[in-house]
């Protein structure tokens, strides 16, 4: 430490420390910072989560302070300091890694260090004054990390959630609006990479843009249920030691008029203190959407391959060159990043499904882990959803000539000349074709099998991409 930074020294459990003056956290947080350095993520980083922190503070400051056991100096205070946090100021002062033994608790007590230093310059005090308004006996009051560490996370999933459900709909528009564009672009449709029969570019593309909606649906009908749940008041193992009774209704009913979500009382908080399950069916949630994300970027990757000896049907939209040998070679670099982006949210599942299995008795010290990668998983499928429209889908362009010529010279569409010709006529026709590379069309045309009237009527786009009327 340098010896001409003013300093201001606090003890803890451990011992005394010099703390320099500029920081609002306090001894507690310092030790954090030396004894978890694992990531390159910090709680600073994740900005919903401090503001999280700080309502839930606030909420259990509004409950003490309704049962007068904090006066109104000190709450008048606390509350100034967690409306700085949530108007995103003081940020930088929560610098312990996500990844931290002890359950949250070292998270726990970086929030209460700060709220209590910018309180205590409210009251006209220095930091670490803690006489007059202390981190554990008044900021953490009637509370233990066990309590608030999940609401918090809970809080702050659920303030995420609106920056997720924006890039669902902007990317789900994009693929909505290509839906449209490339409505009359026919094409042949593939199952297990074989051709198969005629849709649409459009069909394509919609299904895209459904299939993305179906997820936003889920999302939005069951994470506010399933994060608005709350042990708040359960304080170390659910049992509520240390709280009046009319406590945790007061702090819940705060908590949701400050985040302005409806946040609720767990049915069972000791259930709800060492349970882990909501996360795991969230994360599962934001898993399925990765997967989803990451088949529509191999679709266009290889509808893209090419340009010349590929599938070819669509164009991406050059972003960099693709080769530091391969002179003209340009690569799907969007979709592939997005793959990569979904592997990531899969690959965190697995680690808060472990961490999920890992608790004991009556907590789960691995919420560290969850909530980390939560955070990191709903903020990598939004980045990713906002790059894909923008710099991919948003100036994808069709190769309708190429599309024709392709669903033309197919076999596959023997398949709507089945109803007409038999199965076993059809099947006879798509062989020779196929081993003497010949055109279907040009066969049916030579054996008079159908009129020129009748194969223009059953090839009409509009009667191979929808189910007839009659047949």
């Amino acid at each position: 430490m340098n010896t001409n930074v003013a300093v201001r020294t606090e003890k803890d459990l451990l011992g005394n420390r010099d703390i320099p003056n500029q920081f609002y956290f306090g001894v507690q947080t310092l030790r954090a910072i030396e004894n978890f350095n694992l990531t390159q993520s910090k709680i600073s980083d994740h900005p919903n989560f401090i503001r999280a922190l700080a309502m839930v503070k606030w909420a259990c400051a509004d409950a003490n302070h309704a049962l007068n056991a904090l006066n109104q100096e000190k709450y008048q205070a606390i509350v100034a300091a967690c409306q700085k946090l949530i108007d995103g100021h003081y940020h930088e002062q929560f610098p312990v890694d996500m990844l931290q033994g002890g359950a949250g608790t070292s998270t726990n007590m970086n929030a209460n260090e700060v709220i209590a230093n910018i309180a205590l310059e409210h009251m006209g005090f220095a930091k670490g004054e803690y006489k007059n308004l202390h981190p554990n006996n008044d900021v953490n009051m009637s509370q233990s990390t066990n309590d608030v560490y999940p609401t918090a996370i809970r809080v702050g999933l659920l303030l995420s959630l609106k920056g997720l459900q924006d890039a669902f709909a902007t990317l789900i528009e994009g693929f909505e609006q290509k839906a449209q564009e490339f409505k009359s672009v026919l094409k042949m449709g593939r199952t297990q990479l074989q051709d198969a029969v005629p849709m649409t570019l459009g069909q394509e593309f919609a299904a895209f843009a459904h299939t993305l909606q179906k997820d936003l649906n889920q999302l939005n009908r069951i994470a506010p249920e399933m994060l608005g749940y709350v042990n708040l008041g359960g304080t170390a193992i659910g049992t509520g030691i240390t709280t009046e009774a009319a406590y945790t209704p007061l702090a819940i009913a705060a908590l949701s008029k400050i985040s302005q979500h409806n946040i609720q009382a767990a049915p069972d908080f000791v259930e709800a203190t060492s349970d882990m399950g909501d996360f795991v069916l969230f994360s599962g949630i934001l898993k399925r959407t990765a997967t989803k994300l990451s088949k529509i970027a191999n679709d266009l990757r290889l509808l893209s391959s090419g340009p010349r000896t590929g599938i070819g049907e669509i164009n991406l939209e050059p972003r960099q060159p693709g080769s530091s040998i391969m002179p003209g070679k340009v690569n799907p670099v969007i979709p592939e990043a997005v793959n990569l982006a979904a592997f990531q949210v899969i690959a965190n599942d697995l680690a808060v499904t472990l961490a999920a299995d890992a608790g004991q008795l009556q907590l789960n010290a691995m919420e560290p882990l969850i909530a980390f990668k939560l955070f990191e998983s709903i903020e990598l499928l939004s980045k990713a959803m906002h790059m894909f429209n923008d710099k991919c889908v948003r100036t994808v362009t069709a190769n309708e000539e190429h599309c024709k010529q392709q669903v033309e010279n197919s076999i596959g569409i023997v398949t709507a000349l089945n109803p007409y010709l038999g199965y076993e006529n059809t099947t006879r026709i798509a062989k020779k074709a196929n081993e003497e590379k010949l055109s279907v069309l040009d066969l049916i045309r030579e054996e008079n099998l159908l009129s020129e009237q009748q194969l223009t009527e059953i090839l009409a786009i509009e009667n191979m991409i929808q189910p007839k009327a009659s047949v």
